[in-house]
């Protein structure tokens, strides 16, 4: 332990500034005098009955919940590398810690089965509402302990192996394909995208997870879905989640205490995803029996397949597939839409991508394959930057287990710590030029002259509860921008959007993306 904390010390202190007592945290050892109270961490004093919560309610509040990005930074000007908001209606205390080396000593000395601070409406539903569904091993998302421990056990070999990824290059492609052909069928007369296409870009990753997760092409991105038709439910359904599971997270949280109109709703919205999940599952198992027969070779089964092979009870397979769906609505959605944002306000960018694809693609029907893709550095290096600078996730965290010392004040257990990697990815002394856009920072040829701290940006969390799906996140984007790219040029000509955060960070208004067909 103590021979790690030196080299974490000699590594980065020549270069990146730390909180008076980061070294001395890290090393749990005394300086110059004991470890600081916890009632002294600084932070918005609260006030009788609503606490700190009052600063979240309508009309009364200083914050709104699309601000929170900017809350987080607001709280790092006014407080310094560590804060305390306390008061929570409902919620243990958040402590806010903006030292990376910190985090990297947290992340790195964290137990094998850490707790993730997580959707407060999914636990209750999971563990109260549905208990009769989930039973002994309700998933990996809002789960702790051994029973997360042996649920990830199970999954991960299928889910996480390199080949696993490689196998869904052709399915993603066909769905991108697809999808690319539906923004060339509602563009307008001044070939711009609808003020709604982000419903699109919600479709297209909907039907992606579903290729993924339930072994079956949904029919999202159908052209022609009547309004009680499952893919128009499955969409409706994802509207809601993303619309409204901020307002159940973040706000007064009164259907803790008495079953309110929304959390109805949210309860509804979840049963049907339960029941679609189930639905596919079980075909696929039947898929599943049909190649067992025939001798299929192993190598030819899906991810669900591995799955239902691994366990004989469904079970494992209908709640994987539910958990990768609740968060692959809202975060490849949002970062797609982040991403193409981006992407279309930054021409230069755009063009060296361009330039890169065409190298690599020698023309646009150019079917994708690994060796294709990995041969495309400058484009993954661009996704990574976008998610340096406008991390869809605002902030990873943790669940004190035993009591700590960070930054120099004892912090107990059961606190939750929040590592707001939206603001630690944008500081000087972390990430050399954070204001410059420059995904070649990203690129080890360049790795020597833009220094940044490994554990400043992390959009996926890092250690054993690092996202589960991140391999296809990644594979789902690289392959909408290589198409995309290689074809078509994007370009946006309207005034700027303003992030916001609805659950997600995401740019906030109409994507109105003019699409124009590059000549060769």
């Amino acid at each position: 332990m103590r021979g790690s904390v030196r080299l974490l010390t000699k590594r980065y202190n020549s270069s990146s500034s730390v909180c008076p007592a980061a070294v001395e945290s890290a090393a749990h050892a005394k300086v110059d005098s004991e470890p600081r109270p916890y009632a002294q961490v600084p932070g918005p004093k609260p006030i009788p009955l609503l606490g700190n919560t009052w600063r979240l309610l309508p009309l009364i509040g200083q914050y709104q919940i699309s601000d929170l990005a900017k809350v987080s930074k607001i709280l790092y000007n006014e407080y310094g590398k560590i804060v305390k908001l306390s008061g929570l209606v409902g919620r243990p205390d958040l402590l806010f810690v903006y030292d990376a080396q910190e985090i990297e000593m947290m992340y790195r000395t964290e137990t094998d089965a850490p707790h993730r601070p997580s959707m407060p409406c999914l636990v209750k539903y999971k563990s109260e509402v549905r208990k009769d569904f989930f039973g002994r091993l309700p998933g990996v998302v809002g789960v702790h302990g051994e029973p997360w421990r042996e649920f990830r056990t199970k999954v991960q070999r299928p889910i996480l192996r390199p080949a696993a990824v490689v196998q869904y290059i052709q399915p993603i492609e066909e769905v991108t394909n697809q999808f690319l052909d539906r923004m060339l069928q509602i563009r307008d007369e001044q070939d711009e995208l609808p003020n709604d296409f982000d419903n699109d870009i919600h479709k297209w990753a909907l039907e992606c997870i579903g290729r993924i997760a339930l072994d079956v092409r949904l029919g999202c991105l159908d052209p022609n879905l009547a309004d009680d038709s499952e893919p128009m439910k499955i969409i409706n359904g994802a509207k809601f989640a993303l619309r409204n599971i901020a307002l159940l997270e973040l706000k007064f949280p009164f259907w803790r205490y008495v079953p309110t109109p929304l959390w109805g709703r949210y309860v509804k919205n979840m049963d049907y995803f339960i029941e679609i999940c189930m639905k596919h599952i079980d075909k696929a198992q039947d898929r599943l029996q049909k190649k067992l027969d025939a001798g299929t070779p192993e190598s030819e089964f899906s991810v669900v397949e591995r799955i239902l092979m691994s366990d004989p009870d469904p079970k494992l397979a209908y709640v994987l597939a539910l958990d990768l769906i609740l968060v692959g609505i809202d975060t490849i959605s949002m970062a797609v839409c982040s991403v193409l944002y981006q992407l279309a306000t930054r021409t230069d960018a755009q063009e060296k991508m361009y330039k890169e694809l065409k190298k690599v693609l020698p023309t646009k029907d150019t079917p994708l394959t690994n060796n294709l893709l990995e041969n495309m550095p400058y484009t993954r290096s661009f996704i990574k930057e976008v998610l340096r600078m406008y991390s869809t996730v605002i902030g990873n965290g943790r669940t004190l287990l035993e009591d700590k010392v960070i930054c120099g004040y004892n912090i107990p257990k059961g606190v939750q710590l929040v590592f707001p990697t939206i603001v630690t990815g944008n500081m000087p002394e972390y990430v050399k030029d954070p204001d410059h856009f420059y995904p070649e920072r990203w690129l080890k040829e360049h790795k020597a002259d833009y220094y940044r701290h490994p554990f400043a940006s992390l959009p996926y969390g890092f250690g054993v509860r690092m996202c589960l799906g991140r391999r296809f996140a990644d594979l789902e984007m690289q392959i909408l921008l290589a198409k995309l790219v290689r074809s078509y040029k994007l370009e946006y000509h309207h005034e700027p959007l303003e992030y916001k955060v609805t659950f997600m960070y995401a740019p906030e208004g109409p994507l109105r993306f003019k699409m124009t067909p590059r000549d060769d």
